[in-house]
């Protein structure tokens, strides 16, 4: 079935040399973005919609355009056949405008614009006094790395915590590796509270050179080019990106840094590749399972590549967490699991009505049951494991998307946002497919095969 609905997805995408779906991908986003604009409940989200509407509408024209010069090269190469001519400068000229290298650049001008556009706005317009311009997540990461320059750990106990007035307990939470806070550093660091020093500022950068990277690699692994295209949309201008970074941004930079985690394992870097998982298992736990299936993937290949991939996924998440647990394990475990959990002092606000969630809140016992559902997915993702051992990065990335697909799914406390993740890792997992000629075939072996030329 899934062999199948690979080889539909394939077949509409490659309509139209990809226009089509490029015209559908910014066309709904387009939609979205404006019923966001005109009817969300929260002010970061409008304020990203009013501006991002705008580049997604010039996005779908220009995608447009390029489908209308398609076809008109598609028609002159028909009449120069029956001419007995050839159209080659036709061809050349049409390919240009609409080949992969335009789309590529297309979906970077949109990501500019719907992301990266409104990201600078809404820090400048914080900085000027807008306290409406940044979502939670964002101040909370701000404090935490003001905590952590102060007191050496971005945690504070539960007592701290319920010496709080209530209204402010939520914020006081960090739910979220002890790495994240050196986002919120800069803030702490800055005494004027310039644009500059927001999060979502170094969250994109850290996004954007794990992206770059990520691409670099796995175009001269040999991936095909139409397929890094959807690769980079899906990460960028697929709404629940960009949004998210605009507005949060937590996310992107966890997720960028497995893609480039899952690019360096597909030109046989593993030790760079448990660098780059373990950065981001050090920021957030969704990042886990990736090094957990990259593991698997790195005893594959041999004994050798194994160690070198496990002190580079280790490393990081060890030396971030053991400050935090010498001066407060009690803080670190309140905060990283009894309150994403459901046991700390007030509860998650993440609750966007998906299956887990609504099975938590609707059924009697219902947390139970989805924290019972959401460990069966678990292990038979580990059954999956051990019977079929990812040997390509491209089976690491499908196995994350599907095992990632179901905890979001499952989760009692989870947002739609959260799908970005299996959304990604499956697309990556089409476009990793060919950069599978860089890794060794058969056998496991201890040497790393050299990168294919592109």
């Amino acid at each position: 079935m899934w062999r199948w609905l690979r080889r539909a997805t394939a077949t509409a995408d490659s309509a139209a040399g990809g226009l089509w779906i490029d015209v559908g991908l910014y066309g709904l986003a387009t939609m979205l973005a404006v019923l966001t604009a005109a009817g969300s409940t929260l002010a970061p989200h409008r304020a990203w919609g009013a501006v991002a509407s705008v580049g997604y509408a010039a996005a779908t024209a220009v995608t447009l355009a390029q489908l209308t010069v398609a076809r008109l090269a598609a028609g002159r190469r028909l009449l120069g056949r029956l001419a007995g001519r050839p159209a080659a400068r036709a061809s050349a000229v049409a390919g240009r405008l609409t080949g992969p290298g335009a789309r590529a650049g297309l979906a970077v001008s949109a990501w500019a614009a719907t992301a990266l556009l409104p990201l600078v706005l809404q820090a400048m317009q914080r900085a000027g006094g807008r306290a409406d311009r940044a979502q939670e997540e964002v101040v909370v990461i701000e404090d935490g790395g003001r905590r952590l320059l102060e007191a050496g750990t971005p945690y504070l106990g539960r007592a701290a915590v319920a010496a709080l007035p209530e209204s402010d307990r939520l914020q006081a939470y960090l739910p979220y590796q002890p790495g994240m806070a050196a986002f919120g550093m800069p803030r702490a660091l800055d005494g004027s509270h310039e644009w500059w020093s927001d999060a979502r500022v170094w969250f994109a950068v850290v996004t954007v050179m794990a992206l770059a990277a990520a691409l670099v690699l796995m175009r001269r692994a040999g991936a095909a080019p139409p397929a890094l295209v959807r690769g980079l949309q899906v990460a960028t201008v697929l709404p629940v990106c960009a949004l998210t970074l605009a507005t949060g941004g937590d996310d992107l930079p966890v997720l960028a840094l497995c893609l480039l985690a899952l690019a360096l394992a597909a030109v046989n870097r593993p030790g760079w590749a448990g660098v780059a998982v373990g950065a981001a298992a050090a920021l957030k736990f969704f990042a886990w399972p990736v090094a957990l299936v990259l593991g698997v993937h790195a005893v594959t290949r041999g004994r050798r590549a194994a160690w070198r991939y496990a002190a580079g996924a280790l490393a990081l998440p060890l030396l971030t967490a053991v400050p935090a647990l010498l001066l407060g394990p009690g803080a670190m475990i309140e905060n990283v699991l009894a309150f994403p959990f459901g046991h700390g002092l007030v509860n998650s606000p993440a609750a966007s009505p998906l299956p887990g969630h609504l099975i938590a809140t609707s059924v009697p016992g219902g947390r139970g049951i989805a924290v019972g559902l959401l460990l069966a997915a678990g292990v038979a993702i580990a059954i999956v494991l051990v019977r079929r051992p990812p040997r390509t990065a491209a089976a690491a990335s499908a196995i994350c998307g599907y095992g990632l697909l179901a905890a979001m799914l499952l989760l009692p406390s989870t947002r739609f946002g959260y799908l970005l993740y299996p959304a990604a890792f499956l697309v990556w997992a089409m476009a990793l497919r060919p950069a599978q000629l860089s890794e060794t075939p058969g056998p496991a072996t201890t040497e790393p095969a050299r990168a294919v030329a592109p």
